[in-house]
């Protein structure tokens, strides 16, 4: 067998377009029109590592698919607690760990175990909608704490946001849609908070694989044990490893009570939730075969970065901050002087490339004058993605000239 590590998974010709045209949903390729490249949802155009698809084929030749245990099975929650301590160095016990059924679920449930009807939770402005969706799905409030996009936040301004009724201050590093990764001092400073304030963390980690040189992540679970056992830490491998379709996340407790808490409020008890069996042998594969996968997927991601955002900010009243973390570039369009919705409209019309607008509804209020893309595609797509953007704004900023009586 050849070395895989050598071979280029992330070549143009590794993706399958027929494929992704009928099964990549969530403003992809399969619901978008014909001749759009969808530059939308943060989920990889490449297929998975082909050991993932090995051990499932494995598993599935028997023909059993009984119940699986509910707290999860025995080797995926070995396999993670593994994971936390090599690469995120927490000490964990298999115990603490669970799967769930995506990420997201693990930010729903961990707002439904921790906080009641009318009780505050902390998130950061901009962020990933579900936030938001899950604080307010358990009768939450969500408070926004700006972190716009190249600053430092703010932390006496977070210090002011607590009120008598906080009871979590939800952490995304790093940050989507702004790319940002916290640094330990950063985040020693959001943990005194939490202190002081007696509140839980909910940290969302699905995106810590993807950090590019010289940032380093820094899980805030690892800075003491003081700050671990009041923190609820989630992942997934949508991001990593390209299995959003599988929907499988794990939620990692810091202590019995806390493990407890979200384990009544999951339902696997009851059978109403669960994780899937199949899904929990791929996402176990991928931690324990598969790094090479991920450090090639990241390779690729740290050169197509460099593309994206100079090409970005070749484009007339574009301005991009290159990410520290995450495949999505959120790009400044005030130069344009149009609404992120107006570009949104004017790229799908005439450039034929899907983005996603800043609006409040998907990232705060924060994201405004932003559209975000995500590159976690091959270089040659980017590029024509690219070369049809600015294209797009080259015309449009001559017409505008031009009916404005201006010479061009």
């Amino acid at each position: 067998m050849p070395d895989r590590g050598s071979i280029n998974l992330f070549d143009h010709s590794t993706i399958d377009l027929e494929v992704l045209k009928k099964r990549a949903y969530n403003l992809r390729w399969a619901t978008v029109p014909g001749g759009v490249i969808p530059l939308t949802a943060a989920d990889p155009d490449f297929p998975c590592a082909p050991e993932i698809t090995e051990e499932i084929s494995r598993f599935i030749k028997d023909r059993y698919f009984s119940y699986g245990p509910p707290e999860g099975m025995l080797e995926f929650r070995e396999s993670m607690a593994k994971y936390f301590q090599e690469k995120r160095n927490i000490s964990v016990s298999p115990g603490l760990i669970f799967p769930v059924d995506s990420a997201a679920y693990g930010i729903y449930l961990t707002c439904k175990a921790f906080l009641s009807a009318g009780e505050e939770a902390i998130i950061f402005d901009p962020v990933d909608f579900l936030f938001r969706y899950s604080i307010e799905s358990v009768g939450g409030v969500a408070v926004p704490f700006p972190i716009p996009a190249g600053d430092t936040p703010d932390f006496e301004r977070l210090d002011q946001l607590i009120t008598i009724k906080t009871r979590l201050i939800c952490l995304c590093n790093p940050l989507n849609p702004t790319g940002k990764v916290f640094t330990k001092n950063e985040l020693l400073k959001l943990a005194d908070i939490a202190f002081r304030h007696d509140l839980t963390i909910l940290s969302d980690e699905i995106w810590s694989d993807i950090v590019y040189t010289p940032n380093v992540f820094t899980s805030i679970a690892s800075l003491n044990e003081e700050i671990r056992r009041r923190t609820v830490t989630i992942t997934g491998f949508s991001k990593s490893y390209g299995l959003a379709g599988l929907r499988i996340g794990a939620v990692m407790a810091s202590n019995k009570a806390h493990y407890k808490k979200l384990m009544d409020a999951s339902l696997h008890y009851s059978t109403i939730h669960g994780a899937n069996v199949v899904s929990q042998i791929a996402a176990t594969a991928a931690l324990d075969k598969c790094g090479y996968w991920l450090s090639g997927f990241l390779a690729h991601l740290h050169n197509i970065r460099g593309k994206c955002v100079d090409g970005l900010n070749a484009i007339p009243g574009f301005k991009c901050i290159a990410p520290e973390g995450c495949y999505v570039a959120f790009v400044n369009i005030e130069g344009t002087h149009k609404t992120s919705s107006e570009i949104q409209e004017l790229l799908m019309n005439d450039a034929k490339v899907a983005v996603v607008p800043g609006l409040a509804e998907w990232f705060g209020d924060g994201a405004t004058g932003h559209i975000r893309i995500s590159f976690a595609t091959s270089d040659e797509m980017i590029g024509e993605a690219l070369s049809k953007i600015k294209s797009t704004m080259l015309n449009h900023t001559k017409t505008v000239a031009v009916n404005m009586g201006m010479n061009v």
